[in-house]
């Protein structure tokens, strides 16, 4: 999959390199009978010298009476999801990720790891995709990409501010649970691709962001998708399968009194799979907001 694994990072990181100044952003609007649904697509942290949103993100924020998003981050309990991580992202038989991924594999994660200041002995009991999640992360962190900054955490104060709803799509365990569902052989080369790539994170990330600033939905579409060729298996689960699910929500609004901004990664708003695609396959005529 290429750079599936930052993909993956940056559903739930997110940054944003392209001059804030050109931005349309990623916008959709969806007519119900009696409300609109805008649709946004996400990247979830921004440097924060580059944190302005694009004009119609905020539009649709300006004209929305609640906010949606792929989790309740209002009602989000860190304690509780670090819980859940360490319990769910640990081994439960005692082994160790040294064991598990073999010494070839275990002497570049060390590598890796040492380059970002984690030690690598105090991530032996966590299974391979806690690691490469706690590896990208700290890449991002290093890259200067904060996640108080990022679009969603924006959105979550402005709306608590402004007393709007804040509801979610899914939990935390239903995000982190796709991850933790992966084969030890899947979780193993999603190490690999992650450790593979965390020395030129910035670099990597600067066309991809270009395009979601752009709001340009066929190239940001080619560089999202691309990378799971040859690993269907992970797109299915954390992209097709979650849209299947989130779709009916989606359109449950639709018969709702009054107007929604849902916002999601922009992995799941583009391509044949995407929630656009999907909707104008359920007779639904999302519009490009500008």
């Amino acid at each position: 999959m290429s750079r599936c694994a930052r993909r993956f990072g940056l559903l739930l990181l997110v940054a944003v390199l392209a001059p804030a100044a050109r931005a349309d952003g990623l916008v959709w609007a969806l007519k119900g009978e009696r409300n609109t649904v805008y649709l946004a697509g996400s990247v979830h942290l921004l440097k924060r010298d580059d944190a302005v949103l694009p004009p119609s993100l905020d539009k649709a924020y300006a004209d929305a009476d609640a906010l949606v998003m792929e989790i309740d981050l209002d009602d989000l309990d860190p304690v509780e999801a670090a819980n859940w991580m360490l319990q769910r992202g640990t081994f439960a038989d005692g082994a160790t990720l040294r064991e598990t991924v073999g010494e070839a594999r275990h002497r570049r994660v060390a590598a890796a790891a040492n380059e970002l200041g984690l030690p690598i002995e105090g991530v032996q009991q966590f299974e391979p995709w806690a690691v490469a999640l706690t590896l990208a992360q700290l890449a991002y962190a290093r890259a200067g990409f904060d996640a108080e900054s990022g679009v969603e955490k924006q959105l979550e104060r402005r709306a608590r501010r402004d007393g709007k709803e804040i509801t979610g799509l899914e939990t935390i365990a239903d995000q982190l649970g796709v991850l933790d569902a992966l084969s030890l052989e899947e979780q193993s080369s999603f190490l690999d691709q992650t450790i593979g790539e965390l020395g030129d994170v910035e670099a990597e990330t600067r066309e991809l962001f270009a395009a979601w600033r752009a709001g340009d939905e066929r190239r940001l579409a080619k560089l999202l998708t691309e990378d799971f060729d040859g690993f269907a298996g992970l797109y299915d689960a954390l992209v097709k399968e979650r849209n299947a699910r989130w779709l009916p929500q989606i359109e449950r609004l639709l018969r709702a009194d009054r107007d929604y901004l849902v916002v999601v990664g922009a992995l799941h708003l583009v391509g044949d799979e995407g929630l656009i695609e999907l909707a104008r396959a359920r007779g639904l005529k999302p519009a490009p907001l500008r």
